[in-house]
């Protein structure tokens, strides 16, 4: 009988015979997964931040399921933009300022970058004011002085806190967003109503409602999540000294495109799938009894606990607090990517404080800002109106610089953004125009 030989082979740095057997199948766990994904799906997270939250209770308290079907449209809208943005990110190495500063006039970059600022921090402001309530919803106790322990706790984590540690925290509390999918099991839902809402749009001509369209649509397609996405795709080539920007080398392009598109696809569902649990919720809770004057996710909780029993209120609240530490460092870590990328300064949540002064002063500049407008007669919530005007007014030129550049060879290289994608991320900035223009005739009107 011939013999076989089996010819002898390196793995990992140990010689093995080729009729070695497989490896076994790693099993799956959550924690794996999840570091799989990246800033797509903190950026997705991020969207349902407590003033989210609130616009969406609104949502489904006023309109009921039948406006679930904006979850649907706005899906593929986000999804392109967010991944334009990832992109540019990945293939240059510089976020959506840096890209600016060094292709367009100053002058155009200091007005984006100075609304972005003014637009943040009220969002932060109102998202402080939405977490201290609801805490003060569990267990009582001053909620100005949970406004000043969450601001100071968000800020000092991304100022002292080891970066990949951060990131890894910053993941594991998108769990809390859970909580909406869980209150679903307490409200009584007409899930045949629901998914008719969702699949079958059914327009109301009222002012109310195009008005309640508008603010999903700034909620959903906000330019802090594009600022961020960008400038976490170009942290990672700092941190990771075995990644460089794909316009300097090509190589695993196609895996890269592929890892971005499958991390932002991800972040932006499961964005999605948590907005419309809680429209749903507070239509099934709130609308379904005739509670149509919710304002804020705060009162949303406190709504459900006669409809829906404590334990719904708990989980509420506990979501809010959750959405919020998550959503925090975003905001302000945007607006500090979005400053020091346009001044050129060392950036980075990677670097060491001492490294990175101005960048970390602008972070928290802007928590402080946060913080101290709790502080005056101007009601946080209510600025959140205006945070959102901006907002809307402030994608529109961004989306357009974002898909001008998608298109520029010397911004871009080989990579320029063509075909589906790039016509998709058109439609998007044309819905967000629209979108503005109807908030703008609404508001002259």
């Amino acid at each position: 009988m011939a013999q076989h030989k089996t010819i002898p082979r390196k793995h990992n740095g140990k010689t093995s015979g080729a009729r070695a057997s497989k490896a076994p199948r790693r099993p799956f766990s959550l924690g794996y997964f999840l570091g799989a994904l990246g800033p797509g799906l903190i950026t997705g997270a991020s969207d349902d931040d407590p003033s989210g939250i609130g616009t969406y209770s609104q949502a489904g308290a006023q309109l009921g399921y039948g406006i679930g079907w904006t979850m649907l449209l706005t899906f593929p809208l986000m999804t392109s933009i967010q991944e334009i943005s990832a992109r540019v990110g990945r293939v240059t190495g510089h976020g959506i300022a840096g890209n600016v500063c060094r292709h367009y006039p100053p002058s155009l970059l200091m007005v984006v970058v100075g609304l972005l600022f003014i637009a943040n921090t009220i969002n932060i402001a109102a998202d402080l004011s939405a977490m201290a309530d609801a805490t003060k919803l569990l267990i009582g106790g001053p909620a100005i002085l949970y406004v000043v322990l969450f601001g100071v706790t968000s800020v000092g984590a991304q100022i002292f806190m080891d970066y990949k540690r951060y990131v890894a925290v910053l993941k594991w509390l998108t769990i809390s967003l859970f909580a909406y999918v869980a209150a679903l099991g307490f409200a009584k839902v007409s899930w045949t109503e629901a998914l008719a809402g969702a699949l079958m749009p059914h327009i109301t001509w009222s002012t109310d409602y195009f008005t309640t369209i508008v603010a999903i649509f700034g909620t959903t397609i906000s330019p802090y999540l594009f600022f961020w996405q960008a400038s976490q795709e170009a942290e990672e080539l700092r941190v990771d000294a075995s990644k460089h920007p794909l316009i300097d080398r090509h190589y695993g392009a196609r895996r890269e495109f592929f890892r971005i598109r499958a991390d932002t696809v991800t972040g932006m569902a499961f964005s999605n799938v948590i907005a419309l649990s809680i429209i749903i919720t507070a239509a099934a809770s709130l609308h379904a009894t005739g509670k149509t004057d919710i304002q804020t996710s705060a009162q949303a909780a406190e709504a459900l606990r006669p409809i829906a029993g404590p334990f719904a209120e708990v989980i509420f609240a506990l979501g809010i607090i959750g959405t919020g530490l998550l959503a925090i460092p975003v905001l302000g870590g945007a607006t500090a990517y979005a400053i020091g990328e346009g001044r050129r300064w060392p950036v980075g949540l990677a670097r060491k404080p001492k490294r990175a002064i101005a960048f970390y002063s602008v972070l928290a500049l802007s928590g402080g800002f946060g913080i101290a407008l709790n502080f005056t007669p101007i009601d946080p919530i209510s600025a959140l109106y205006w945070s959102a005007v901006i907002n809307g007014v402030l994608a529109v030129p961004v989306m357009v610089l974002l898909m001008a550049m998608a298109r520029r060879s010397d911004v871009m290289g080989r990579f320029v953004i063509g075909g589906w994608l790039y016509w998709l991320g058109w439609l998007s900035t044309a819905a967000m125009a629209l979108s503005v223009m109807a908030m703008g005739a609404g508001y002259l009107l």
